[in-house]
């Protein structure tokens, strides 16, 4: 049976929840596209556990790997930038 929109939106995922104080800050749709070569759906439908159809989805523990290295890398280019000021 497929969850309602409001079971959906109030899904978090173990990922997200480890992710929650940059969540906001990071652009994953830019993530999504570098990394991943996938649209920004795909990479929103893994961070909330739920694809548009209601089905269940996660990462992988590739994906979870390549997303690991996306984010040290985006720290590192932010950190550069910033002993650039």
């Amino acid at each position: 049976m497929a969850l309602t929109k409001f079971e959906i939106s109030c899904r978090r995922t173990e990922i997200k929840d480890r992710l929650d104080d940059v969540l906001l800050s990071v652009p994953w749709s830019e993530l999504a596209k570098d990394y991943f070569n996938k649209p920004a759906s795909w990479i929103y439908a893994r961070l909330n556990g739920m694809d548009d159809d209601g089905n269940e989805v996660d990462f992988t523990d590739a994906e979870k790997a390549r997303l690991r290295e996306a984010l040290k890398n985006l720290s590192r280019r932010i950190d550069e930038a910033a002993d650039r000021i």
